[in-house]
């Protein structure tokens, strides 16, 4: 049988019930339910970091943020205050090259390896071409569209479409170029949009449909918002927790893309390539519902963006691969970011080829309803949360979840099955079951050379 195609819809800030499918009532997503209801959702799917570029960083070479150096999102100048009680732990702003990654071990195996969208790994010198990808489009230091979704986009490796032109439809354009391009290799697309990371900008039309089904849902965007305390590494803001979803621009901008997704498999069926491609579709953190307009709300998972809590990392997963998954397939088996490195290597056939010693697994087997032994699922982040989080690490065993903060060395244990809002600390009734959790933590920063942030000698809180 021939090589499959492999695409990778990477969304950025998407959080884990942003989809209708995933139980959002005020989003609508037909395309990516029936995408979804084709093939397997993973229920219990998580980030490998609450910001974005550990997490594509994870994506891109199967391992855990803290093993690529990159434990926090990267900006190209000093833009991480240090005015709390820790000084940030030192972290890397790019991948260092040389890395394997999924397209390099690709492309020695003859698939033609294209980069779509954003990027957001280091500056030039290490762009999508240095790690393998044949083709870049849109990809370059950005965390988000600098200039608006609009056209001119000022990007610089993205050419300006007409004035108006909005991003995602483009990015979706390029995608399908390549897809409809005459190259007779089997290839693996990296699709990575922007969306639905700010500037909140969708299209007017859509926007005024939302905006009259939460007048008639009864839903006011403003009462929405419920005001907090301070961010701790930005006093001059505090927290803003969305408590249900009603922001009209936010659901624009997801029933636009929606709309591209749809798109992108009518080009797959059009030249003839949708029987043989296997389609991954996730996020690189939980929703953003706490800080920066606050757009989109994740309860009942606990926080977003930038927290250690749930809302923080889970996100949405599902794989739709026709001759290889049975549709309606749901699995209940915790997976992470790192796991898709070596995932993609086996559908590709080149599962020889994986690097030694990845923290990520295969999770093929569960493609046919086979079980995978219990492991740890780890979470390091010695740092500030823009929109609130403060620096910890965490781990996930089977049902319970344990979070160390740094600032006061406290643990939170939280029983995920029973109490999936995280509120109710458990750690003083089961302090076994703590002490084996903080163990394991404990003996994974260490085999992994975690780097630590430090008191802030200057802090006046």
């Amino acid at each position: 049988m021939a090589k499959p195609n492999i695409i990778v819809i990477m969304l950025d800030d998407m959080g884990w019930k942003d989809l209708a499918c995933t139980g959002s009532t005020f989003y609508e997503t037909p395309n990516i339910d029936r995408l979804a209801s084709e093939g397997m959702i993973f229920t219990n799917a998580y980030a490998a970091c609450p910001v974005c570029s550990p997490s594509r960083s994870s994506y891109l070479t199967g391992n855990y943020p803290v093993s690529t150096g990159v434990t926090d999102w990267i900006d190209m100048g000093n833009f991480h205050p240090i005015c709390a009680k820790m000084v940030e732990a030192p972290y890397q702003k790019h991948i260092t090259l040389g890395t394997p990654t999924i397209a390099s071990i690709l492309h020695e195996q003859g698939y033609a390896t294209w980069h779509v969208g954003k990027w957001h790994l280091g500056g030039e010198e290490y762009y999508p071409e240095k790690f393998g990808f044949e083709k870049n489009i849109g990809g370059c230091f950005w965390g988000h569209p600098k200039h608006g979704y609009f056209s001119p986009y000022n990007h610089p490796t993205l050419p300006d479409g007409p004035d108006g032109e909005y991003l995602t439809d483009r990015l979706t354009d390029e995608a399908i170029k390549l897809i409809a391009s005459e190259d007779d290799r089997p290839f693996y697309l990296s699709f990575c949009h922007y969306c639905v990371h700010e500037p909140i900008q969708a299209k007017e039309k859509d926007i005024a449909y939302f905006r009259a089904k939460a007048e008639k849902m009864g839903l006011s965007d403003q009462d929405a918002i419920v005001t907090g305390e301070p961010i701790p590494s930005n006093h001059s803001c505090n927290v803003e927790r969305r408590m249900y979803q009603s922001n009209a621009e936010y659901a624009a901008m997801i029933w636009n893309l929606d709309e591209n997704t749809g798109r992108l498999m009518d080009a797959l069926k059009q030249y003839g390539k949708a029987d043989n491609t296997a389609i991954i579709f996730t996020s690189d953190n939980g929703g953003l519902s706490t800080a920066e307009g606050s757009p989109t709300c994740n309860l009942p998972a606990r926080e977003g963006k930038g927290w250690m809590y749930e809302g923080g990392t889970r996100v949405p997963f599902f794989i739709w691969y026709p001759s290889k998954i049975k549709a309606g397939s749901c699995c209940r088996t915790s997976i992470t970011t790192p796991d898709l490195c070596p995932t993609i290597l086996d559908l590709a056939g080149a599962a020889e080829k994986t690097p030694d010693n990845l923290d990520g697994i295969c999770i093929t087997p569960l493609f046919e309803g086979n079980a995978l032994p219990e492991r740890p699922i780890f979470w390091h982040y010695p740092h500030y949360g823009n929109q609130g989080g403060t620096p910890g690490s965490s781990v996930i065993l089977g049902k319970y979840k344990y979070i160390e903060f740094f600032e006061d060395g406290h643990g939170e244990l939280y029983d995920l099955e029973t109490d999936f809002n995280e509120l109710h600390n458990l750690v003083s009734e089961m302090p076994e079951k703590s002490k084996q959790l903080r163990t394991l933590l404990h003996g994974w920063q260490s085999d992994h050379h975690a780097k630590f942030p430090t008191l802030n000698p200057n802090y006046k809180g």
